[in-house]
């Protein structure tokens, strides 16, 4: 697999699963935060960000579904890279519709950015990416982060009262976060990409104990936290929203598909019709990155066709305790 090493870039740098055939996801390597302090080294200020996303990556994902839930969109500014990732890496096409140029920098790569950053940077290079446009430096890359530090260090400077961590709620959000991560976020890739029988079968069994599991807690409560919604929810949407058309099949997850579950299907309906939600989903640009940039699972860059899903039909959970923040409502 591609990554810089020592601020080159090399196509041969590294395996993406270790000698028993299991993927093995490396860490990432930006890891500063933006504070609520003026005197901080990156504080909260509207205008000072941008990020570099691709609508195709979950992980990339919860960062614009955080800004446009807290009402983001004008303090921090997007770039969204092409969902096609060749041998070069992540890159600029604003030819492509819904793709932009790098309006920061000019970069025609991603990985431009990487090295301006540190030139001598040995590392993948991923999205999302928090970018500060006063020092000319990435602040961070790992996901987790940095929808942490939009919900809360930049709610200062956002339009809606949307509170996404809320007190009382906490221990149990960063609990979720944790427990869904393995086997479910990080679990798709781990069934996609496993190289040997065994490292397959104990991905997939992971997998759908854990979607089991989440969906018989939905059955009585309409979020995972309960009666609100909160970033674990944001963390759980993005691998359901992108599971029957990609991960289904192109990962081979295909002991069920999500829209044959009692309850995680009229959830993640839900999700999708919290506002402004729906329009931070790109299914042409989720199909197009996973079926034509992964020669090793899907040779023949064929895209696959289905399954059609209704994500706007009715998921009759509003019955249900909870509701969106009302700061979130009217549609926007």
């Amino acid at each position: 697999m591609n990554k810089l090493v020592d601020g080159e870039w090399r196509t041969d740098a590294y395996e993406t699963t270790n000698e028993d055939g299991e993927f093995e996801r490396q860490t990432t390597t930006f890891r500063d935060e933006i504070v609520d302090d003026p005197d901080a080294e990156f504080p909260a200020e509207a205008g000072r960000y941008h990020l570099y996303v691709s609508y195709a990556c979950p992980w990339a994902h919860r960062t614009l579904l955080v800004r446009a839930l807290k009402g983001l969109d004008d303090a921090i500014t997007v770039d969204v890279v092409d969902p096609y990732r060749g041998e070069d890496g992540w890159q600029f096409t604003p030819e492509k519709a819904g793709c932009t140029p790098d309006t920061v920098d000019g970069f025609d790569y991603l990985r431009e950015a990487y090295v301006a950053a540190d030139p001598d940077a040995t590392c993948r290079v991923t999205v999302p990416v928090l970018w500060d446009k006063k020092q000319e430096t990435i602040v961070n890359n790992e996901s987790a982060e940095i929808i942490r530090m939009l919900d809360t260090e930049m709610h200062e400077v956002a339009e809606r009262d949307v509170d996404l961590y809320p007190e009382g709620y906490q221990d149990e959000i960063d609990e979720i976060i944790d427990e869904i991560y393995e086997p479910i976020n990080n679990g798709v890739y781990r069934a996609g990409f496993a190289s040997s029988q065994s490292a397959y079968d104990e991905a997939v069994e992971e997998l759908f104990a854990a979607l089991d599991h989440w969906d018989s807690v939905l059955e009585d409560q309409r979020y995972l936290a309960g009666d609100r919604l909160t970033e674990a929810d944001i963390c759980m949407f993005t691998t359901l929203v992108r599971f029957d058309q990609v991960y289904h099949t192109h990962f081979m997850c295909n002991r069920q598909h999500i829209h044959e579950f009692d309850n995680l299907y009229p959830y993640l309906r839900d999700l999708y019709q919290t506002p402004s939600v729906a329009k931070t989903v790109d299914m042409a640009h989720i199909k197009e990155h996973y079926y034509t940039t992964h020669p090793d699972v899907n040779p023949s860059g064929i895209i696959a066709a289905g399954p059609e899903l209704d994500f706007a039909a009715d998921h009759d959970r509003d019955e249900m305790a909870g509701s969106p923040p009302e700061d979130l409502l009217p549609l926007a």
